[in-house]
């Protein structure tokens, strides 16, 4: 059976329908007509003609978002923002079926991943959020004045320019959207360019969830023109991005001059460190799952195992096996448990660190190529698991995002920490150990952002993510999340 016959009935009429912009709760192309190609990562075909956004557009959208914001979507009680958030989650669910095939086809990731983590976890983010409304309150300030009665209101930041990356393309959106929208903000959402379906009918879905024309604008295009517009608009008054630290240093710098509120949520080189005490079997399932998930395109990933010396020879053999024993395929084919990269850049992109990777001496243990034959066509790499690499070398250093594993001895955990911490990045990382002393020791020294003691790659809407370092600033999920799309206003009355 081909990706084609797996395709059902309501994917195959969505991928013949135009994929235009949304403005101000219309769909219309561009404004200079310009298109671009979205691709089937896992066969190189072309899926789809997209809209591309341009600067009128962009300036389109943006007064849409301002309209919105100073009109009906201002005047919406907390109550009715909370009810449109937990409808679009309801309508999300309802076209489960509909949005994890398209997301497969644009992304590359197995359907199962789509399904069962993608799809419930972005559910579960709006309505998390859609909680908060009714919950975000002043407070009254005694002051030195006695006759003088001060408050806050936390107040919406404005109109939010959210630009969202290609390896989770419909969970991204929703980490940037419900709690922007919570908070009462208007957004323009500018999703990759690689991986543009999901997003547009995440923005027809919430028309029929019931926010006004305006609220959720959608506008594909190119970050070096679409990207670069909404980050540089007078009208944007907050940024929030996740991408690539080289990304986010530019659009920081932007974002600065101009005086915007923004976050980052960039890369990671995130260490997964096994001490000797672990169950090994146990540990290395999961280190391999850590990397190989998503084909090793999560800034999260565990691309660096830290394991004590003695058991490394076994968790470096054992996590080599159960990278040998994944399916690699088209995401549509149930039997698939490792898609292809999302495009031919990122090949290029891997291929040339495993290449580096072999120049520099680094041993191979299983994989390290391009995958072949019934593949070929598409944009496949092996998982790949490489030992004794030295700290130097780029691909202990460099964020891959690709199915490619450095593994690392280590004597004692003070050597440890300090070599993990010896990374631009601070993501994420990972202990195991049945310690509990040594593990809480360790979450305390590590300079990460997220901790995961005898787990890895957890999340929830109600808990904060985002790095240290180089890895960004600011946090998604959780309170923290919804801070950063408000602002305090101080209001001072004197009653004398």
């Amino acid at each position: 059976m081909t990706e084609t016959d797996r395709l059902l009935p309501e994917v195959r009429d969505h991928l013949r329908s135009a994929h235009q912009l949304l403005i101000n709760g219309e769909f219309g192309d561009a404004r200079d007509g310009a298109t671009f190609e979205t691709t089937d990562p896992g066969n190189g075909r072309t899926l789809a003609t997209v809209a591309e956004a341009g600067n009128e557009d962009i300036n389109l959208a943006v007064y849409a978002a301002r309209t919105a914001l100073n009109g009906p979507w201002g005047r919406f009680a907390p109550a009715e923002r909370e009810r449109a958030l937990l409808r679009l989650a309801d309508l999300i669910e309802e076209n489960a079926p509909l949005i994890a095939q398209l997301e497969t086809l644009d992304n590359g990731k197995p359907l199962s991943a789509s399904a069962n983590a993608d799809i419930p976890l972005t559910a579960g983010h709006f309505r998390y959020f859609a909680g908060w409304p009714s919950k975000i309150e002043g407070q009254a300030i005694p002051t030195g004045y006695p006759d003088m009665h001060v408050y806050t209101r936390s107040e919406p930041v404005g109109v939010v320019g959210a630009i969202i990356p290609w390896n989770f393309p419909l969970l991204m959106a929703a980490w940037k959207l419900a709690p922007a929208l919570a908070a009462g903000c208007t957004v323009v959402l500018k999703p990759a360019e690689q991986t543009p379906l999901t997003a547009l009918l995440l923005g027809r879905l919430a028309l029929e969830a019931g926010f006004p024309p305006g609220v959720l604008n959608v506008c594909p295009g190119f970050g070096g023109r679409a990207g670069r517009a909404l980050v540089a608009h007078p009208g944007v008054d907050k940024i929030t991005f996740t991408g690539s630290a080289a990304v986010g240093r530019e659009i920081g710098a932007t974002a600065g001059g101009e005086l915007k509120h923004v976050s980052l949520e960039l890369g990671g080189k995130s260490p997964n460190i096994i001490l000797a005490d672990a169950d090994i079997e146990t540990a290395a399932t999961a280190a391999a799952t850590a990397i190989f998930f998503l084909s090793g395109q999560t800034c999260s990933a565990g691309s660096r195992l830290m394991v004590q010396r003695e058991i490394y020879d076994d968790v470096v053999a054992a996590v080599a096996e159960k990278a040998r024993e994944l399916q690699l395929g088209h995401g549509l084919d149930p039997r698939t448990t490792l898609g292809p990269l999302v495009s031919g850049k990122q090949l290029e992109r891997v291929t040339g660190y495993l290449a580096s990777a072999e120049r520099d001496g680094a041993k191979v243990v299983t994989g390290g190529r391009r995958a072949g034959d019934a593949l070929a066509g598409g944009y496949f790499v092996e998982p790949t698991v490489l030992a004794d690499v030295p700290d130097h070398l780029t691909v202990c250093r460099d964020e891959i995002f690709g199915p490619v594993l450095v593994t690392q001895a280590f004597d004692t955990v003070d050597e440890l920490a300090t070599r993990a911490n010896a990374n631009q990045y601070g993501l994420a990382a990972g202990v195991w150990t049945n310690d509990v002393r040594k593990a809480h020791d360790l979450a305390r020294r590590l300079q990460a952002g997220t901790v995961w003691i005898n787990c890895y790659n957890y999340f929830d809407g109600a808990v904060p993510f985002g790095g240290y370092k180089n890895s960004g600033h600011g946090r998604d999920g959780g309170r923290a999340a919804l801070e950063k799309f408000l602002q305090t206003k101080s209001v001072w009355t004197n009653l004398a």
